[in-house]
């Protein structure tokens, strides 16, 4: 008889691992490659412990804010963020968000669970920032919807892909300024009514792919609050380091 061991040998032969960034051969399933793993930038030591922008100095025992959140509070808690949204990592969100690319979202989602340990409680719920019904149509899938689901699969936590729904389409909002992105998303998420009652109280996770300005995530953590969630974090693949 042959054994599932036999059977994944056979594969790894056939098909052997490849870098999700550059194909090249790896020695583990859905992994980068050194040279790419060095070419992406993982945002570490000291960062924004509301945004996770990164922040000058190499290590902090106490939550540190940077300028805009101390200036500007925002509606959720905590918040961290994995990559600087630039080079290569700009490069494999792009695969993932329109390229088809699915299978960057295994290592990426491991990533993303590693920074997100910290906002973990035992009645977290994981939300996936939504998109309207419009643009799902026109992608096809949700990048954020498969992010939370390596990240809660992970975690072992609850994962509730269409706890918030888009109550509006908006324009895209690349070229937009902080204050433009804001008006935009403005009022363009709310609670799903089906999951009132687990909103409720408790402790909401919301994932989403890049974060510019923190619209998005103002947006959807209003919604929570609104529906009487006891705290919102949030967690970012990516973390655009300017805005205008």
């Amino acid at each position: 008889m042959i054994t599932q061991q036999q059977v994944q040998t056979a594969l790894q032969v056939i098909f052997p691992p490849r870098c999700v960034g550059c194909g090249d051969l790896v020695g583990t399933d859905f992994h980068l490659c050194g040279t790419c793993w060095a070419a992406t930038p993982f945002i570490g030591g000291v960062a924004c412990d509301a945004c996770g922008m990164p922040l000058p100095g190499h290590f902090s025992d106490t939550h540190v804010q940077c300028d805009d959140c101390l200036n500007t509070p925002r509606a959720w808690v905590q918040g961290r963020a994995v990559l600087l949204y630039e080079g290569h990592a700009r490069q494999m969100v792009l695969r993932l968000k329109h390229g088809d690319r699915h299978e960057f979202a295994r290592p990426a989602g491991h990533w993303m669970a590693e920074a997100a340990k910290p906002l973990i409680t035992k009645d977290t719920i994981l939300c996936p920032v939504p998109l309207h019904w419009s643009r799902l149509l026109r992608r096809r899938y949700n990048q954020t919807v498969l992010l939370a689901d390596v990240i809660a699969r992970q975690l072992g936590i609850q994962l509730i892909p269409d706890l918030l729904i888009r109550t509006r389409a908006t324009r895209a909002m690349e070229g937009m300024t902080k204050p433009q992105r804001i008006a935009n998303l403005r009022a363009s998420m709310a609670p799903n009514p089906k999951f009132a009652r687990q909103i409720k109280d408790a402790n909401i996770l919301l994932v989403d792919d890049v974060m510019t300005s923190g619209a998005t995530f103002a947006a959807a953590s209003e919604a929570c609050l609104a529906a009487f969630a006891s705290q919102v974090n949030v967690i970012a693949l990516a973390r655009v380091a300017k805005l205008p």
